[in-house]
């Protein structure tokens, strides 16, 4: 009997659900024709290339590593790995990766802000250097390719005089050389909103300069953390050189990001003071993308995840917007960003609503168990797929689409959350 009685009490306190309730929902999932519809809408986006959405011509390496397992259910495994290796021939000499690439024929002599690289001739390279996330997006692509198509050649193709895994560990190096704060331990970039590409100190705001605030954030080293774990799988003979480094960059991202009281990761650390004014409490936003993509590297304890989707829920609610793709909440104040596409508030990367980063929740609440949360929060993002027939880059705080309607990185993660449903709805419906 108590036994029994402690089993039920584990059950409420993990949040796991009973096998009625686990085959009940299981029945929903599986029978949710929006489901089907979107995951045909998304293969017939990804058929048209890998750009990242129509009104843009370069292929960028952020994008492509959440849509190239999407791309493997259309594409032969040649072309998808040629990109990767286009990715590669345009490394930079210390070891850098490029945001993307275009044919170099489309680039005008007014375009000043590309590079060129011998190895790879036919395209010209553009790289915002305010990111830290082009190496680690590269070897979680490369990963993604590998456990998806089983070829592991990739590995030991040679580009100049170096493979594959060796300028894959080179891309660390880089990191650890040229982004890595030895006071705490952690890489920083510049200061931008949650997991943008946008600083806030002048117009464009995509290159590091006099102006820069540099800071350290959870989105950052996060996808460091979630890009040695796959080096390290795909290269195990270099766990005793980076496994120490992992686990290190884990402990000092939880130690120093984590706000333990307020059960959230505090926004930045800035190493040479904030963009913005003394008086403004940063500390008050909730970056929704960054927690997402923690939790994907573990950082996160399964009642620390719990936490995470219910104030996710309520700052959604509090703001009114449609979905957790939320960016953040409470948004920059109009005017913090010079950029004007960060303004007026929930403007873009300033509270827009992108799937691209709500899905990657939904799939760690299903990995995590969190099922039912899951697919309630999944449902706005392919309510408004069928509505607006396509894949919006983000929506408005009123759901309103924005920006390209083919966004290919927002279709390829929705597409595998829909895929983790009906991997655990099978394994539930008997």
């Amino acid at each position: 009997m108590r036994k029994m009685l402690a089993f039920v009490l584990s059950l409420v306190v993990l949040g796991c659900k009973a096998p009625k309730e686990n085959k009940e929902l299981a029945q929903k999932v599986l029978s949710n024709q929006q489901f089907d519809a979107v995951k045909k809408k998304a293969l017939a986006v990804i058929e048209t290339g890998f750009n990242a959405g129509d009104g843009y011509r370069e292929v960028w390496i952020r994008d492509y590593n959440t849509f190239i397992e999407l791309s493997a259910e259309v594409y032969p495994p040649e072309e998808l790995k040629e990109n990767l290796l286009v990715f590669f021939r345009m490394q930079g000499d210390d070891g850098n990766i490029i945001d993307g690439f275009t044919p170099a024929e489309a680039i005008t002599k007014e375009e000043t802000d590309f590079s060129y690289f011998e190895l790879e001739p036919r395209y010209a390279g553009h790289k915002n250097t305010v990111e830290t996330d082009q190496e680690t997006s590269l070897i979680q692509a490369v990963y993604k390719y590998v456990k998806t198509t089983g070829d592991r050649t990739i590995l030991d193709a040679k580009i100049g005089d170096k493979t594959v895994a060796e300028r894959m560990a080179w891309a660390i190096q880089f990191l650890m050389d040229k982004r890595f704060s030895k006071e705490y331990g952690l890489i920083w970039g510049a200061t931008t909103a949650d997991w943008g590409d946008v600083q806030p100190e002048h117009g464009w705001g995509v290159d590091i300069d006099g102006n820069t605030h540099r800071a350290i954030d959870i989105y950052d080293n996060a996808m460091l953390i979630i890009a040695l774990d796959n080096m390290l799988e795909l290269l195990p003979d270099l766990t005793d050189q980076w496994l120490p480094i992992r686990r290190q960059l884990a402990k000092n991202a939880k130690n120093h990001l984590w706000d333990g009281k307020a059960q959230k990761f505090i926004p930045h650390i800035y190493l040479d003071g904030s963009p913005f004014p003394e008086d403004f409490n940063e500390n008050e936003i909730y970056y929704f993308g960054g927690t997402a993509v923690a939790i994907e590297a573990g950082l996160l304890s399964r009642e620390e995840i719990k936490v995470s989707i219910d104030e996710m829920v309520s700052r959604v609610k509090q703001a009114g917007a449609g979905s957790i793709g939320l960016t953040l909440y409470p948004p920059y104040p109009e005017g913090y960003f010079e950029n004007q596409i960060m303004n007026p508030e929930y403007s873009y990367q300033n509270g827009g609503d992108w799937t691209w980063f709500g899905a990657r929740m939904i799939q760690q609440l299903v990995k995590y168990g969190f099922v039912e949360d899951a697919y309630q929060q999944l449902l706005p993002m392919t309510d408004r797929v069928i509505k607006n027939d396509g894949f919006y880059e983000w929506y408005t705080v009123d759901n309103k689409p924005e920006g390209s309607g083919t966004f290919r990185g927002s279709a390829g993660v929705l597409y595998t959350a829909i895929l983790n449903f009906e991997e655990w709805a099978n394994s539930h419906i008997e």
